[in-house]
């Protein structure tokens, strides 16, 4: 497994694209997350990584909550997809995978933009972009040849972190959440563990997870950080746009 990190911004960043990350896995590309402008994210960092990957390839989203800076790539993504590469409608939709809070507003949040009659008869419809798959914390879920497990966070809308394993290690991916034991000690199953830190009551302080154990806070890679984040105030490496972790 390997995964590319796609973007290390939070909600405010004007430096970087909303953390996410594209996953090479067993049976194809996994997108954690879709932040705006999915296009230029993708581009940017497959170009540094040396990777050439057109959306086209990538088939399985995972979509953890549906702040904007999470999902506002979806728009562009499903009109690229349903009007330019992939008109034939033999070929797969992309698949979104998500929670069930989340998947009963998703079409509410795409719809006035997307719920359109471009060509068609009738106004477009969820179905006509994405196929969505439920994941729940209560159920393993197979998705491009990983096992992917999530666990809602106590985020204000409904989050979930992600334990991926592709039969020989396992990615932690903490979602946006603030500081929960209980999170940090499911998170370490895996063998290195992606962790948000960032301000307010929503988000996880540096400050806890620099008080966590020698052998957690070495596996753990930083994300969602603020512009202005000192690398100085801990000894946890924030993670790089393009930067490219591979896991065996």
């Amino acid at each position: 497994m390997k995964i590319l990190i796609t973007g290390v911004g939070d909600a405010y960043t004007a430096r970087h694209f909303g953390s996410s990350a594209l996953v090479q896995a067993p049976e194809g590309y996994l997108l954690l997350d879709c932040p705006d402008p999915i296009h230029r994210v993708l581009r940017e960092a497959t170009e540094t990584a040396g990777w050439d990957v057109p959306t086209t390839e990538i088939n399985d989203i995972i979509i953890t909550h549906l702040h904007g800076d999470h999902c506002n790539g979806l728009e562009s993504f499903g009109f690229r997809r349903r009007f330019v590469t992939d008109r034939d409608p033999a070929i797969t939709r992309p698949r979104i995978h998500t929670t069930p809070p989340v998947a009963e507003l998703l079409w509410q949040r795409l719809s006035p933009a997307m719920g359109i009659r471009w060509g068609e008869d009738r106004p477009m419809q969820l179905k006509d972009y994405f196929d969505v798959h439920l994941i729940d914390p209560d159920h393993e879920a197979h998705i491009a040849g990983l096992i992917v497990r999530c666990r809602y966070t106590k985020h204000p809308v409904p989050t979930i972190g992600l334990l991926l394993n592709d039969g020989g290690a396992i990615l932690g991916w903490s979602g946006d959440t603030p500081f929960e034991q209980a999170h940090i000690q499911w998170l370490d199953q895996a063998r290195l563990v992606v962790h948000e830190s960032n301000l307010g009551d929503a988000h996880t302080p540096i400050e806890s997870l620099n008080a966590l154990p020698d052998a957690m806070r070495a596996k753990t890679r930083l994300i969602h950080l603020p512009d202005d984040f000192d690398e100085r105030t801990t000894d946890m490496r924030p993670l790089r746009p393009g930067e490219v972790i591979e896991l065996s």
